[in-house]
């Protein structure tokens, strides 16, 4: 993990005895004083208690933590679940001196299982005493659930003549196709930006980068982005030039860990782009890459390593978008498969299985209908995927 202390932010991650490996489960983010706040959430319908409570508290506007468990959703917990989302900002309020409209929450695990909130109560002095501004790292293994590895990363750059640095964490490996957020990310700048522009630059940067992934197919309860600017830097985001520089610098952070959590899916052993280049218009390009992505059938083939572009352009005629099917060209990496409809043989084939073995690369079709183009990140499924949901709750 590149990781750079954000300036005005601390963090903190412990063991709180919610998972039932005695891994770390429970962390904090605290930025004194209050930081602005913006945040992006899932648009399933069904909503976890902490996603229906900070949207309620993103509109004040400021920040002064985030409190955030993995092991357990708290979502379909009914009234009980809610009384406990707020019971768990109101005791790391209590634990930051701070005030509890101002504490957001997170959560992440099984769903419809009781959130075990004494537990939570209890380790939040310590978790609050090992507060530092190096404890991202802590805090992103705080978060985890099927994920191998913590996802944190930072980026630097200049803006108004001062150092500017974007700091995100994310947790994600499964029930990932987000709308709008992803599992759980949290993003921490020094820049000084208001509220309400900082929801403009976020849904931007999520459109550049959560919004082009997939893994399953599944959008979560609990998808969460958070946005918070301490502005502690002194550098004000305010001339077109400050926005532009700043919206670079956020994306480039929330790309990094989107393709990230794609590279580490459950079971995932590649990280494929997508590309649809050369249709009617940038939203059929995107409806294309993203049936695509989804395919199962695509997906597998993946993970086989088979190099069968039936399956690519089968999907891409399934996705609802007009186009020629004689026109489209098919390359794996810089392999062409396909040209004007038609497979271009075995032998080309046999090259393609050559880039299919390895961890990284990308599929493009070319409509050759007009100039739309976009790009969406999928992963293989493998057998692995199917064990790890299969006995996800034991």
């Amino acid at each position: 993990m590149q990781i750079v202390a954000c300036p005005g932010f601390t963090a903190a991650g412990v063991a709180a005895g919610i998972k039932k490996n005695g891994r770390k489960d429970l962390g904090l983010i605290v930025c004194d004083p209050a930081a602005s706040v913006a945040g992006l959430f899932t648009r399933n319908r069904v909503q976890a208690a902490p996603v229906r409570l900070d949207r309620e508290r993103v509109r004040g506007g400021l920040c002064r933590a985030v409190i955030a468990n993995s092991g357990n959703a708290n979502c379909c917990t009914g009234d009980a679940g809610d009384r406990d989302a707020r019971r768990m900002a109101r005791a790391a309020a209590q634990a930051i001196q701070g005030a509890e409209e101002q504490v957001l929450v997170a959560s992440t695990g099984v769903i419809g299982e009781p959130l075990p909130i004494e537990p939570i109560e209890r380790a939040l002095p310590g978790l609050a005493a090992a507060l530092r501004p190096e404890g991202v790292a802590d805090f992103a293994e705080a978060i985890m659930t099927t994920d191998r590895v913590p996802k944190a990363v930072s980026r630097q750059a200049r803006i108004d003549g001062r150092p500017v640095t974007v700091t995100g964490v994310a947790k994600g490996a499964g029930m990932i196709r987000p709308d709008v957020a992803t599992m759980l990310c949290f993003i921490m700048t020094d820049a000084r930006v208001d509220a309400a522009s900082l929801h403009a630059l976020l849904a931007a940067g999520a459109n550049r980068s959560f919004n082009r992934i997939t893994v399953d197919g599944d959008t979560s309860t609990n998808d969460t982005i958070l946005l918070m600017a301490s502005g502690v830097s002194g550098a004000a985001v305010r001339t077109a030039e400050d926005r532009a520089q700043f919206q670079a610098l956020l994306d480039q952070t929330m790309l990094a860990l989107a393709t990230w959590v794609v590279k580490d899916a459950e079971g995932a052993n590649k990280l494929v782009q997508i590309e649809v280049r050369g249709a009617a218009s940038d939203a059929d390009a995107h409806r294309i890459a993203d049936t695509v992505a989804n395919s199962p059938l695509v997906k597998t083939a993946l993970f086989g390593e088979d190099a069968n572009w039936g399956r690519i352009l089968a999907a891409a005629g399934r996705a609802g978008v007009a186009f020629d099917p004689s026109r489209v060209d098919v390359f794996i990496g810089a392999v062409q498969m396909v040209a004007g409809g038609v497979g271009c043989g075995k032998a080309v084939e046999a090259e393609a299985a050559r880039v299919l073995k390895t961890d990284a690369f990308g599929i493009a079709i070319d409509l050759h209908m007009g100039p739309g183009r976009d790009a969406v990140y999928t992963c293989d499924f493998s057998i692995d995927y199917v064990k790890i949901n299969a006995d996800y709750r034991s």
